[in-house]
């Protein structure tokens, strides 16, 4: 079973238990610490969609008294990451080359960031594929957009 499969199975088992989201989430950060850091909340995970949030706590607050940056494009990262990898065609493999973040407002208060994607259904030779997160504050307006780009080719 690929580490994509494990990841589907355990959120197709937990999501709709009590709690089962939560217990997702910190499993997840078990498997990638870095990640953890933020204390995300996977909160909708399908192949091709992921929608996280993120409290606004002291742990990710910069001098300015908003959301640090870097937990920010984080979020976007992760986000890109778990709406990716579950949609690679069986016998592909991806990692990403190159990241990048814009920045419109401070961030204040809880976020959320959706990413929505469609990887190419067959992978026979090296691709790129750029997949973009969008993070919201709980006004709704996008603080920031992230924008991954994978290379994926067969495993």
């Amino acid at each position: 079973m690929t580490p994509s499969d494990r990841v589907s199975s355990l959120w197709r088992t937990l999501h709709d238990k009590p709690g089962g989201t939560w217990l997702f989430s910190r499993l997840l950060g078990r498997v990638i610490p870095y990640s953890s850091t933020t204390h995300p909340h996977i909160r909708e995970l399908r192949p091709g969609y992921a929608r996280l949030t993120m409290k606004d706590r002291r742990s990710v607050r910069n001098h300015l008294n908003s959301i640090h940056a870097i937990a920010i494009a984080n979020l976007g990262e992760l986000t890109s990451g778990l709406a990716m990898v579950p949609a690679l065609p069986p016998g592909a493999r991806g990692i990403v080359t190159a990241f990048a973040v814009e920045y419109f407002k401070k961030a204040r208060g809880n976020l959320e960031a959706v990413c929505s994607c469609q990887p190419p259904a067959a992978i026979g030779v090296t691709t790129e594929v750029v997949v973009q997160a969008e993070i919201r504050d709980e006004a709704g307006d996008i603080v920031a957009r992230t924008a991954a780009t994978w290379r994926l080719g067969p495993a």
